[in-house]
């Protein structure tokens, strides 16, 4: 960091955390702030940039929004491991697998792949290369079938 860069940092510094603080909070702000700048000065066009100030506030925001979704991300994470693991052992009632194999094919796999498999209707798709609109709506057709089976049994 040169004079002029330091001198930058001393002048804007107290702002940008004040930011950082507002996004991320007191705790996480100095290192959203530190990491933020250091990514400024060590970028090749730091140099050719005019107008210094709302590159390093544009550059705390996105430290911050990384920072949100790093930590969003890792909550999940933490929250997914702390569950208890699920049971692969399924009691499947005959009659719901009866009414099951009543379905058509396309039917049959995507309730399948929704309920056995917990899938959303995009991996559906992409994995039977249909589109998301047919998965939906072989899905919403296999729960009426299933439904009128069931309750008729």
């Amino acid at each position: 960091m040169d004079g002029a860069d330091e001198e930058l940092y001393r002048k804007y510094s107290d702002g940008l955390i004040r930011f950082a603080t507002g996004l991320v909070g007191p705790d996480n702000a100095p290192d959203v702030v530190s990491s933020a700048v250091l990514s400024c000065l060590t970028s090749p066009s730091w140099s050719e940039i005019a107008d210094k100030k709302p590159y390093l506030y544009r550059s705390v925001y996105n430290g911050a929004a990384a920072f949100r979704r790093s930590s969003f991300r890792r909550s999940s994470r933490e929250q997914r491991a702390a569950q208890p693991e699920p049971t692969t052992e399924y009691e499947i009632r005959p009659e719901v697998l009866e009414a099951v194999k009543r379905l058509s094919v396309r039917q049959r796999a995507v309730i399948v792949l929704t309920y056995w498999e917990d899938l959303d209707p995009s991996t559906i798709a992409e994995l039977l290369q249909i589109s998301h609109g047919s998965v939906k709506r072989h899905l919403a057709r296999g729960r009426s079938r299933l439904k009128e089976v069931l309750h008729d049994g």
